[in-house]
């Protein structure tokens, strides 16, 4: 059987270094302290977070392009048209015209029917480049009030065709 008894372990301990072996045991203690930091306690409800993001959000809409909206270019059923077809935006506001279906599309804006004094071809795509791939997009801001009538020329004879009213 065997017996269970108690012992002593000894754990050294490394307070000091010795400089060489025949040098005197000295000792050095070490003090570490950390710089007072001010302790900060915030309390808020989840009301308080939720205006503060809502905040947060609304601030950088207003200090960026925001984007009005997004116009697909071919409807889900495979219809050639502009998905909405009639809409409006504010000034400035950023429209994205995302290839969806039915593609190649483009966008091209009619010199006739935009404001007097816009270039249509600054704000159109060149009649002859073309949006190929699911997803591929066209960005513009029209900074211009009034009604602009846009088209997608490889589909216009089919109606792909569409308005937009800046306020």
């Amino acid at each position: 059987m065997a017996t269970v008894t108690s012992a002593t372990v000894a754990i050294p301990s490394f307070t000091g270094l010795k400089s060489s072996a025949t040098a005197s045991k000295s000792t050095a203690a070490v003090r570490v302290s950390s710089p007072a930091v001010p302790k900060l306690t915030v309390r808020a409800s989840l009301k308080d977070v939720g205006v503060a993001v809502a905040a947060t959000a609304a601030s950088a809409l207003l200090a960026s392009n925001a984007l009005a909206i997004e116009v697909l270019l071919g409807g889900d059923d495979g219809s050639l048209a502009f998905i909405p077809n009639d809409f409006s935006v504010a000034a400035g506001e950023k429209i994205v015209f995302k290839n969806n279906a039915g593609f190649p599309h483009n966008v091209v804006f009619d010199e006739d029917e935009i404001p007097s004094g816009v270039d249509a071809g600054k704000i159109s795509m060149n009649e002859e480049d073309l949006l190929n791939a699911p997803g591929e997009v066209y960005e513009v801001n029209l900074t211009e009030k009034g009604s602009y009538s846009f088209y997608c020329s490889p589909h216009q004879g089919a109606g792909m065709v569409g308005k937009v009213t800046v306020n």
